[in-house]
Formats: structure tokens, C-alpha cells, sequence
């Protein structure tokens, strides 16, 4: 197979991981793979499986390869592979790990507070005890003085193990808590996990840092959240510096500047120190500026906070007790500091830094014998993070919040960040750093063509791009245009923030030209109806950056802060609300592993993948909480499942452990429930809700036509979940049951009735252009030009589809200059698009050539 970077590729030597699906019967276990650059020269590369077709042959796998900067493609294929010279070495004992990249040498602790206790390359040492750490803020409101006192927290590891250790890439996983360092004030809080990428032959790694909440949101405020650095550098304080990456370029000071008021311009000296050139002041020429220099202050401390997605500041003071004075401001900072002396120094970047406000990079000590580097991924420079719920009573009836149960709590849910760390034996330049931030904060990723991808049928049914038809013409354009909106949207919205980013709103009102950021269950979309699905389906089949990164956030959002990873809710979800995790409805279809899974296949994440193992058995969690409680409070089962969302939930959540693991018992999980409605009646028409037993995973009909709605079942996932079971299952029988079902959505009223014994009718199945996909479904399997009318008729009949087409957007002016669609809905959006990139695979040849989308009456025609 064919790869190429996703857009950008390494400006230096850099170590990259990349997945890649292969058909059914391409590649077998014992298989060796082989990776070829342009100049047909054989690259050492690393490789493993990530998952298994049901014959037992790979579906995934996962790579590393550490790349020179000229390489723009490459060829993947089985073959023998090339081992590198210079592997890496890790060393494994009873209370600390060694790894050694050649450049550098890591040692990791398996206890203690410190994970990294030192940083050597030779014999210099680069950095030492880095560290997590954490700031609680206590509050006292009880009189009319308030009062806070600040709490430092610092790391206790708890477990530590080398989750892959290869010639190219080696991973340590560290788990812990955060401890009070406090003797009034004994407490442990904050989980974490920190995982550590290390690549052969490299001067950085990469961290991947998630935080679990497990405080009391009432009185547990976070004031800071990061981690911290020793540096021992070395220099007079002149050729000491600090440089961060501003909008653009680097901004750069050192510990104390040359220039006086006697020496304006010392012979040129000045402009070199900026520069973050050494300079030597030893000869005797310099003796009279050295004087003078020696008399200005030495700037010890330095910091840049983004406080909001629009503004940054940078500050420095001389020390602790002295005030801070205000450097620069700026809009957007990329993220990255460099501290350094007349040796070099370290680099570390913070992905995603300015999106995921309120952070800080900081400096402390630049001059003293061991200079501190903090990364703040809550700054403690602004207001603590509440997690406390936007109201006391809940808001059903009003505002679509669900239950009228007050369920509203942040305990058990995360947020993960990544952080990058260079080592640099000499000073670099201000454009080696220009091109190592732009490197950290954009995807470094090699990719197949969407072609490739499409061919191997790994990732369920979707269409490539055509505009050869006029009609298709039309439908791609109005899907680059949805994507364009949103894309657009979340600039314009400001949809940034450490707990939004990644996230859309749900609902527009035109009237305060404002999403419904303040109106319940209408503000964060929190994946209902699968935006996820709909962004990464459209990057695979265009292979953009800037919707991979869309998807990116999305997934890295609503897998952690919108899902309950332990506690009362663990495995399950919150849908939409004003807050993330306000709901009373927590659900498995939020955090069904269908919704990430693209994100650990494509770049073999092991956060992800941690987060696909949480929900394998998440059916459990509805024996405590049955997501039908409000209309079956009596019923003989304890627990109730609806065939959709929740059993396609956990279809999806059994079809990822059962691909990943080949563990058939979830495999037999799935075809159990599928059986059960092959015994019944109506078949997969049954219900829509169910009995259920989670021990034994049995499904108990109670009858046909009963609560739970049948737009339900196709809305969250349902059908793209079942179609690609149906790739993997080759059940006939199945495929049967899936097209009955999409057929029977658009029958008339007396034909439903007919077929289902006068117990399925009309009103149970709404919102009709959610149905579409697996009308489409039908129309393919039977080919059936009359399903085929009625699945585009869904899509393209205004006054079914929802949406209003083409898109158009309005320019207005109100607070400030905006563009909108007034009639925007998330929902109907992604669930539009997703239809439609399914339905032109599945019956775009029934479409056809005069008709125009926007046409009412050509339209009417067609059906």
C-alpha cells in the first residue's frame, strides 16, 4: 500500500506511529512487514497487529519508523523487514527504567514523586525530577469575608509498566494519584495516567497526560493542574534565556540584558544575545560593558498565560516576593518555551495550548543552579476550574433535559493533553524552534489514499467522492459545505476552552443569533446523533487535515469528559447539556466504542484504546440504571435495553474487543441478541425495547410498538454499527433483517399495519430522514429502484430532510460581524451527511441526472 503524510512531515529526524487496515485474507499473523522509501531504500519500521478479520487474518496494524525530513511518500507491503542499527535499550529493574535512545538516556521511576528522575546525554545531565502537580483551592464563604487558601499537590506513583518495548519505539505507561504535601491537610485526588513515547536515535519523547476527577464539585476547586521540570544550566545569567512561541515567531529574553544606558549598542553584542547567541565578556575590550551589565537586574521568572482563545500575556519578575512586570501581549500562542544556557537546554510544547485555555507556560529560577520548568494545563494565573452544575433543578419539560432526575456530576469523567519535550545539546536557532512547534501542534501522521482505505471494507460502508454525475456533483458540494461551516463555526463561536474544545453546539436560535448555549438539553452536542462518525468518515474518504483534526478534538473530547471512566456511571455517557456531564440521562450510546475507534486505528493511540476496553462490558452498568426506568418502573425485568441506541451500543462496543482481542465471546455476545430476533415475529422490528440481562446477555420480548421509538434505533449509530457487522458476520439471514427493517420505515401507513399484524404504525417512526442510510440499505440489497426514490427522497425533500438545501449563509450584524444558517441543527447536520456519503455508495446509481436538490417538484417526480 501506498502512504504519504497527512500534510506536514517532520522538519527534522522524528520517530512517527501510523495504523493501517488491510483487506480480509491480505496479510496473515506470522506475516513480516516491510516499509520502502521513494528511493526504494528499506526504512526500519516496527509493527504489531491491532486487530482481526474473523478468519483469523490482521485487519489492523499498527507501526513506527523513525523518518528523515526529505521522505514525502512511502510503500507499506509484506515482506522482510529492515532491523536498525542503533535499536533502542531498555533496561528494566526492581525501582526504575533506563530507556536509551542513543541521543539520550531516560530514566523513569517506578515510585516516588518524581516519574523522569534524570535527563543525560554523555555524561551531562539535561534535566531532572519532572514531576505532576496539582493546586486545590479551599474556600470559606460562610461570613461576609471570603477566604481562600491554595493547597499544593504533587505526585504519588502507584504503578508503573513498559506497555511496548521495541527496536524503534518503546512505551511506558505510569499511573498515580496526587497527594497533599500539607501536614494539616492530608488528602489524595486527581488519578492520573502519563504515558511516555520514546523513539530510537531521538532527543525527545512525547507525553500523553489524562487526569480523572474524582472530587466533590462543591468544594473540591482545581487551581492548577501541570507538570515541572529541573534543569541544571549552565552560563552567566547574560547567556541564560527563556524563548516562547508567540502567534508567529519566537519571542526571546535572557536572565539579564546587555544593553545599559552607556552601551546602547555594544558593539553589536546586544542584537546577538537576542539572538540567544553566547556571548563572552571575559576579554578586556568587554570590561567596561561587564561592569555596567552586572549592575541590571537578573530576571529569574517568566511566564506566558492564555487566558481566554484570544489573548496571551507574557510577564517576568526578578524573584519571589518582587512584582511581575508585563513583557508582551499577544492573540494565539503556539505553545512551546525554550530554556536554555550556554550548553543548550530543553524545549517542551503543550498540543493544542491556546484551543485548551486557560494554560501557562512558566520559568522559575532562570539563573540559579537548578532552573524549573512548569507546563500549566489549568493555569493557576486565572480563576479555579468549577465543575459545579449551571442550575438546582432540573429543566425537562422546558429546556429537553431528559429525566427529571438531578444526575449532574463531573466524577469519574478526565481530560487528557499532550506535551512534547526536545532535548537540545546546543543552542538552536529561533527557526529550529519556528519548525518544532509547528511540528508538535499539527498531526504528524503517515496515511493511506481514501481509495486504499475504501477498498479494505474495514471501516464500514461509505462512498469516495464523485462528482461525475451532476446530482452527486451537487450533494458533494453541499457536504464540503457543511464541513467548511463548522470548521468555520468554532472559530467564529469560540468553541475553545480545557473542557469545550473538540465539542459543537446542538441548537441554533436566530434570534439572539446565538447557539442555545444556556437552554438544557439544546447547547453541547456531546455526540448525540454521531457528528463523530460523520467527521471521520469524511476524512477517509478525502484524506483532509483540517478535518482530521476536527475529528481529532471530537474524539479526544467527547470519549473523556463526556463519558464516565469509574464511579456510579462508569461505561456510560451524558447526553446534551449546558454543562458536559449535566444530564440525568447517562447512556452507553455517548460513549460507544464506535464513535473513537477510528482515532486509535489510524494512530494507534493507547489512551484510545484504553478507552475502547472500558466500555466492552458497559452493559453492566444498566443493571443499576435502566435507561427505560421512566416508563417500565414495574416491569418484572430489572433492567430494560432499547434495540437502539443501547444494544447497537454495545453491538459496536462487542465488535471492537471481539476485532481487537479475537476474543469470541463477545463475538457470541452479538450473535446471541441477533438470534433472539431472528425467533421473533417482526424480527429486528421487534420492541423497540427489551428485558435485558446483562450476566447473560439475553433479550426478553415484551411485546411490539411499545416505548422507546423507532427513530431511536437508527439515530445514534445504529445502522452504520450493523452494516459493518454485516461485512464481518457474512449472516444472510442478517442482512435480511436490516433491509426489512429499512423497507418497512418508508412503507405507507396500511402496508405497515398489514405487515406487522395491525401492532406497527406510522406515528412510531419519526423523523424520517434519520432512516435513510439503512433505507438505502434496503433499497441495495433488493435493488429496488422504488426504495432507492423514497431513501433520496428522504435526503433531498425539504420538507423531510430538515435541512434547508443548498446551504446558504447570511452575513449579519449585531454585538459583532457573523455569518449564519439560521435553520442550523447538529443534529440534522451530521446525521444528514453521514446518510448521504452512505446512501451514494449504496444507490447512487439510482439517481437520477436532471434532478436538481433544491427542487421541490423534481422531488415529487422522483418519488
Amino acid at each position: 500500500m501506498k502512504l504519504k503524510w497527512l500534510k506536514h512531515r517532520p522538519n527534522s529526524k522524528a520517530g512517527v506511529s501510523w495504523g493501517v487496515p488491510w483487506k480480509k485474507g491480505q496479510l496473515k499473523k506470522e506475516d513480516n512487514i516491510t516499509l520502502i522509501a521513494e528511493d526504494r531504500k528499506k526504512i526500519p519500521i516496527q509493527s504489531w497487529p491491532m486487530a482481526y478479520w474473523p478468519d483469523g487474518s490482521v485487519k489492523w496494524t499498527g507501526h513506527s519508523a523513525v523518518f528523515q525530513p526529505n521522505g514525502k511518500r512511502y510503500e507499506l507491503k509484506v515482506g522482510e523487514n529492515q532491523h536498525p542499527i542503533n535499536p533502542l535499550r531498555v533496561i528494566d529493574s526492581e525501582n526504575q527504567i533506563i530507556v536509551d535512545t542513543e541521543e539520550i538516556q531516560w530514566t523513569i521511576n517506578k515510585q516516588g514523586s518524581h516519574f523522569i528522575e534524570k535527563i543525560v546525554s554523555g555524561s551531562s545531565v539535561l534535566g531532572e525530577k519532572g514531576r505532576l502537580m496539582s493546586i486545590q483551592e479551599v474556600r470559606d464563604e460562610t461570613s461576609e469575608i471570603k477566604s481562600i487558601q491554595q493547597i499544593p499537590f504533587e505526585t504519588k506513583i502507584t504503578h508503573v509498566e513498559i506497555e511496548q518495548d521495541g527496536p524503534l519505539r518503546c512505551v511506558i505507561k505510569i499511573e498515580g494519584e496526587h497527594v497533599s504535601s500539607s501536614k494539616n491537610h492530608k488528602k489524595l485526588w486527581l488519578p492520573f495516567h502519563l504515558r511516555i513515547y520514546f523513539y530510537a536515535q531521538s532527543p525527545s519523547i512525547r507525553m500523553v497526560h489524562t487526569f480523572f476527577y474524582d472530587g466533590d464539585p462543591q468544594i473540591d476547586f482545581i487551581k492548577g493542574l501541570g507538570m515541572e521540570f529541573s534543569l541544571p544550566l549552565s552560563g552567566e545569567p547574560w547567556n541564560r534565556h527563556c524563548r516562547f512561541a508567540g502567534d508567529e515567531g519566537i519571542y526571546s529574553e535572557p536572565a539579564q540584558i546587555l544593553l545599559t544606558r552607556r552601551h546602547r549598542h555594544a558593539d553589536g553584542l546586544y542584537e546577538k544575545q537576542i539572538k540567544g547567541e553566547v556571548i563572552d565578556l571575559s576579554q578586556q575590550k568587554h570590561q567596561n560593558l561587564l561592569e555596567h551589565v552586572k549592575q541590571n537586574a537578573i530576571w529569574n521568572d517568566f511566564k506566558l498565560t492564555q487566558d481566554s482563545a484570544e489573548h496571551y500575556r507574557i510577564v517576568k519578575r526578578t524573584k519571589n516576593g518582587y512584582s511581575w512586570i508585563e513583557s508582551t501581549h499577544g492573540s494565539r500562542a503556539k505553545g512551546m518555551m525554550y530554556t536554555g544556557g550556554e550548553k543548550g537546554g530543553i524545549g517542551i510544547g503543550v498540543k493544542n495550548f491556546w484551543q485548551k485555555f486557560p494554560s501557562t507556560l512558566e520559568i522559575t529560577g532562570l539563573n540559579h543552579a537548578a532552573t524549573k520548568v512548569k507546563v500549566w494545563f489549568w493555569s493557576p494565573d486565572c480563576e479555579a476550574m468549577d465543575l459545579r452544575h449551571y442550575s438546582e433543578e432540573t429543566h425537562v419539560v422546558s429546556a429537553y433535559e431528559g429525566f427529571d432526575e438531578m444526575r449532574a456530576t463531573p466524577y469519574g469523567i478526565a481530560n487528557t493533553s499532550e506535551v512534547f519535550l526536545q532535548c537540545y545539546r546546543a543552542i538552536p536557532s529561533d527557526e529550529e524552534l519556528v519548525e518544532k512547534v509547528e511540528e508538535w501542534q499539527a498531526p504528524i501522521l503517515l496515511v493511506c489514499e481514501p481509495e486504499y482505505y475504501y477498498e479494505t471494507k474495514a471501516l464500514g460502508v461509505w462512498s469516495l467522492p464523485d462528482t461525475s454525475h451532476p446530482v452527486k456533483a451537487q450533494l458533494e458540494k453541499e457536504l464540503d459545505k457543511a464541513i467548511c461551516f463548522y470548521k468555520r463555526e468554532i472559530d467564529q463561536r469560540r468553541w475553545y476552552g480545557f473542557w469545550n474544545y473538540g465539542d459543537v453546539m446542538h441548537t441554533y436560535d436566530p434570534i439572539r443569533h446565538q447557539w442555545r448555549y444556556d437552554l438544557g438539553g439544546f447547547a453541547w452536542q456531546n455526540t448525540e446523533l454521531v457528528p463523530n462518525m460523520w467527521l471521520w468518515i469524511s476524512f477517509l474518504r478525502s484524506g483532509r487535515e483540517d478535518i482530521f483534526k476536527m475529528a481529532e478534538a471530537m474524539t479526544r473530547h467527547t470519549s473523556e469528559v463526556d463519558v464516565y471512566h469509574f464511579g456510579e456511571y462508569a461505561g456510560l455517557g451524558s447526553r446534551h447539556n449546558v454543562v458536559h456531564w449535566g444530564c440525568g440521562c447517562k447512556e452507553a450510546r455517548i460513549s460507544m466504542a464506535g464513535l473513537h475507534k477510528y482515532y486509535y486505528f489510524l494512530t494507534t493511540d493507547e489512551r484510545t484504546r484504553d478507552l475502547l476496553i472500558e466500555v466492552k462490558d458497559a452493559d453492566f452498568a444498566l443493571a443499576n440504571l435502566d435507561p427505560m426506568r421512566e416508563f417500565y418502573p414495574d416491569d418484572q425485568y430489572k433492567t430494560h435495553v432499547r434495540v437502539g441506541p443501547d444494544w447497537a451500543a454495545f453491538c459496536s462496543n462487542w465488535l471492537s474487543e471481539w476485532e481487537r482481542t479475537g476474543n469470541i465471546d463477545y463475538r457470541n455476545k452479538i450473535i446471541k441478541g441477533i438470534e433472539t430476533f431472528k425467533q421473533l415475529p417482526l424480527r429486528l422490528l421487534s420492541g423497540p425495547t427489551f428485558g435485558y440481562d446483562p450476566k447473560t446477555n439475553e433479550l426478553y420480548h415484551i411485546g411490539d410498538g411499545i416505548a422507546g421509538g423507532y427513530h431511536m434505533i437508527i439515530a445514534f449509530g445504529g445502522p452504520q454499527v450493523w452494516m459493518e457487522l454485516a461485512e464481518v458476520l457474512e449472516d444472510k439471514e442478517w442482512e435480511e433483517m436490516l433491509a426489512e427493517f429499512g423497507e418497512f420505515y418508508e412503507l405507507s401507513q396500511e402496508e405497515k399495519l398489514e405487515r406487522s399484524n395491525g401492532k406497527l404504525h406510522n406515528k412510531l417512526f419519526n423523523n424520517r430522514m434519520l432512516a435513510a442510510d439503512i433505507v438505502a440499505y434496503a433499497a441495495a440489497k433488493k435493488k429496488s429502484p422504488s426504495i432507492a426514490a423514497k431513501a433520496w427522497n428522504l435526503l433531498l425533500n425539504k420538507e423531510v430532510n430538515q435541512v434547508m438545501l443548498p446551504m446558504e449563509e447570511n452575513e449579519i450584524h449585531v454585538w459583532r460581524k457573523l455569518t449564519e444558517v439560521p435553520t442550523i441543527t447538529t443534529n440534522t447536520t451530521s446525521q444528514w451527511c453521514l446518510n448521504t456519503m452512505i446512501a451514494l455508495e449504496l444507490i447512487g446509481d439510482y439517481l437520477p441526472s436532471n434532478l436538481k436538490i433544491h427542487d421541490h417538484d423534481d422531488m415529487k417526480q422522483l418519488t
